[in-house]
């Protein structure tokens, strides 16, 4: 198999891929470029158009010196009406091609036998030096030809035939153009970037870009070994569209596209469209298409049944290259939807899967956004993955990243030689935190990338959700800004009204074309209406952002401060474990316990307890309690289901061999993970705890005030009324007795669920047999029970059937 030529950029060893095809150039080595100029200069100069012409093959036109110069620096906006065949005003066929390196051409017409064959016609060309090639055919009207390219000396070994680029008609529809023009094409992927297809019975790649500003673009790649000039692009109108259809390139072929600066400069840039990339570091945009065959039908006619807030959702963050180091995308579906429907939860939350040069990001500054990161695998492998999960049962969420982009030079940062997809202000284009720069929302094409890249990954990857990071940064204009350093928006005021617009428009496409997605918003402040209508104003003046769902980063706080204190002084920040109900239907919530939450010294879930390794493992399983009763849905990053002391690096992923039986201590770790698999299951089964998140009707506090007993004691209600007690109690003693008010129409109560119980490594001090209520008033209810609170543990009790 010969080697197939990395693009410019490429650091040696990257990985194989498929080798070219046969009729693809040999290139030549330097000395024969040398000569092959010295060749052309001298042919050349034979065939100047001074020359005596001959009748059998007559000289063509000479290109205009300025047309001709701007065709090799690739600064020429319309090649193919200069390329390829052309009527003459007198009569007759004018062919011109331009092939670099090339000996000689020969334009083979067709005849019944195909062309070149009898009855069609081989017309050698002239060779007019620099790579161009020419000649006219006596002929009518345009014919079907196809070109035969030596690129060495013997006549017939180095030849190749190939069809002429320069003889299509532009492979791009116009309501492409108008949706692109307008800002409004949702399914973009299909118009833009390489998509393998056939074209007027030609099979090829076509090659679309959108490069506004650019004197000129050409596809450099592995097949024309990354010199672009015989590629140059069409320019189709306004649009600042670029197309160029090239027969006989198929899936695997590596591409960049040189594009010629408004100052004559040129870049070579990866697809900011490709739906396949090199393996970093390597930066080569790759031709592909899909050949997955989904099976997740059911999954998919079943998913929006139920409206998500209405509906148990319990996530598992996970960052796919570090959960089991090594494993393809393939090799993790044999393993993670197993894992994930055993320990109970309903989705995976994938950490951002689109591909970025820097494993340290986590994927948060992302360079190819309609590409799955090929580290590990395809994107088809990526299908794969998903699909696995689904058949499972599993719902898929992935982080997107419309915030911001990193400043790569082959990458999307002043694109075409002047700010493209960031904003001309330098005050809203650079991110002050990240080094990176943020989109120009308020540019239609640029909020069309991002939108129709959120249906990309909802349609083509059949994705459920989409939790979009940093909203907070994109919604105001002084984020992380000083005085001085940010401009308002034309009111006065400091909201991003482009981004408000973005993700508005974002948010209403999705849920229009993608039924049952959800679509989650990381937003850190107290921005109203992140989960409302876009239609519907809030008192700020604004229609909801659209969100399904809103990570409550309060609640979070709070709740792990109050942990992290020592039970002695948890009495005086109670209200950081009650505050969060006092906006709690605000939004519609998620209650995350992420990754941001477990690295960079802020210790695992376990390590923030205080207290000996039982105690913080007690106050863990505690916690784990409290938040699955919490109004709101649950996500846990990987790791803390088993109580993993260490923080989190994406070098060796989860602590797995704390789980293994030969450590003495794997019985501490299962304990948590069963727990955490029976809070899935109890919770799974039990409307009052999700059917009602976002209704005040579904939650009421028995006693939010026992501030001196570290006590929590709240009840849950489904739809039906029917309810859950739920009791937390943040002391390392055991509490007998303990009167906790309760609706009175119920003769016993049991325990469901107790943190503390010996096979989740507690002290097993439990309630075992149902309690009865007893007609002593409490907490405003007519009845109340006697309970026996665990030391560190939280307790789910419901009514006996």
């Amino acid at each position: 198999m010969t080697a197939r030529p990395s693009s410019p950029d490429t650091p040696s060893g990257t990985p194989s891929v498929p080798a070219p095809p046969a009729d693809r150039p040999r290139k030549p080595a330097s000395g024969e470029k040398a000569k092959a100029k010295a060749k052309q200069s001298k042919q050349a100069k034979e065939n100047n158009p001074e020359s005596p012409a001959n009748p059998e093959n007559p000289t063509a036109p000479p290109l205009d010196p300025t047309d001709r110069e701007r065709l090799l620096s690739g600064s020429y906006h319309d090649p193919h009406g200069l390329l390829g065949a052309h009527p003459l005003p007198g009569g007759g066929i004018v062919i011109r091609t331009l092939r670099p390196y090339a000996h000689a051409v020969t334009v083979l017409t067709d005849g019944p036998e195909g062309p070149g064959g009898p009855g069609g016609t081989r017309t050698p060309l002239h060779d007019d030096g620099d790579g161009f090639f020419s000649g006219v055919l006596d002929l009518p009207a345009v014919p079907a030809y196809s070109l035969l390219i030596r690129y060495g000396d013997t006549d017939g070994v180095d030849d190749v035939e190939v069809h002429d680029p320069y003889r299509f008609l532009p492979a791009l529809g116009d309501l492409d153009l108008h949706l692109i023009g307008e800002g409004r094409h949702e399914e973009l992927w299909k118009a833009l970037g390489a998509r393998p297809m056939t074209h007027q019975g030609v099979t090829g790649t076509r090659f679309t870009l959108w490069a506004p500003n650019a004197r000129g673009v050409r596809v450099s790649g592995d097949f024309n070994y990354w010199d672009g000039t015989s590629l140059p692009m069409r320019s189709l109108g306004a649009t600042g569209v670029w197309e160029l259809f090239v027969p006989g390139i198929g899936e695997g072929a590596l591409y960049k596209f040189d594009i010629t600066r408004p100052d004559g400069t040129h870049t070579l840039r990866a697809d900011p469209m490709a739906r396949r990339t090199e393996v970093p570091p390597a930066t080569a945009s790759i031709v592909t298409d899909t050949h997955h065959v989904w099976q997740d039908e059911e999954w998919l006619a079943h998913r929006a049944d139920r409206a998500v807030h209405e509906a148990p959702f319990s996530v598992y963050e996970i960052h796919l290259a570090s959960w089991r180091p090594g494993l393809t995308y393939r090799q993790l579906a044999e393993q993670l939807p197993a894992y994930v429907k055993d320990l109970g939860f309903t989705h995976v939350e994938l950490m951002p899967v689109a591909e970025h040069p820097f494993g340290g990001s986590w994927g948060y500054q992302v360079t190819g956004f309609y590409a799955p990161t090929s580290r590990l695998g395809t994107p088809d492998d990526f299908r794969f993955l998903v699909d696995a999960l689904h058949r499972a049962g599993i719902g898929v969420i992935v982080d997107w990243v419309p915030a911001h982009f990193p400043k790569d030079e082959w990458a999307l940062a002043r694109f075409d030689g002047r700010p493209l997809y960031e904003s001309e202000d330098p005050q809203r284009a650079e991110h002050p935190d990240w080094g990176t720069l943020e989109f120009d929302y308020g540019r239609t094409e640029v909020r069309n990338f991002l939108v129709a890249n959120a249906v990309f990954w909802c349609e083509e990857f059949h994705i459920d959700g989409l939790r979009v990071d940093a909203v907070a940064s994109m919604l105001y204009l002084d984020y992380s800004r000083e005085a001085g350093q940010w401009s308002p928006n034309e009111h006065g005021g400091r909201e991003n009204l482009d981004a408000v617009a973005f993700l508005q428009e974002m948010n209403a496409t999705v849920y229009r074309r993608c039924p049952g997605v959800v679509t989650i918003a990381e937003e850190s402040t107290a921005w109203n209406g992140v989960t409302r209508a876009t239609h519907l104003v809030g008192p700020d003046g604004f229609g909801g952002l659209g969100f399904g769902l809103k990570w409550n980063m309060g609640w979070m706080h709070d709740s792990l401060d109050y942990v992290s204190k020592e039970p002695v002084h948890r009495k005086y920040h109670h209200g950081e474990m009650t505050f969060s109900m006092v906006y709690a239907y605000s939004e519609n919530y998620v209650l995350p316990i992420s990754h941001d939450e477990v690295v960079h010294g802020k210790r695992a879930l376990v390590s923030k307890m205080p207290g000996d390794w039982w105690q913080q493992r007690a106050n863990e399983r505690a916690y784990l309690g409290f938040m699955w009763a919490h109004p709101g849905k649950q996500l846990l990053f990987m790791g803390q289901e088993f109580a993993q002391g260490a923080e989190w690096s994406e070098g060796h992923g989860p602590d797995w061999w704390l789980l293994d039986p030969s450590y003495e201590a794997a019985p501490d770790h299962r304990g948590v993970r069963d727990l955490v698999r029976d809070l899935n299951t109890v919770y799974g089964a039990t409307p009052a705890l999700w059917e009602r998140d976002t209704s005040p009707e579904g939650f009421s506090w028995v006693d939010g005030g026992a501030a001196e007993d570290n006590v929590f004691a709240f009840l849950r209600f489904d739809a039906a009324g029917s309810p859950l007690l739920a009791v937390s109690h943040f002391a390392p003693v055991v509490r007998h007795e303990y009167r906790l008010g309760v609706p009175e129409r119920y003769a016993a109560w049991t325990e469901v669920l107790n943190t503390d119980a010996a096979r989740y490594g507690g002290s097993d001090v439990l309630n075992p047999e149902p309690l009865k209520p007893e007609s002593t008033p409490s907490h405003g209810h007519a009845a109340s029970l006697l309970v026996t609170l665990p030391p560190l543990s939280t307790i789910w009790l419901r009514p006996t059937p």
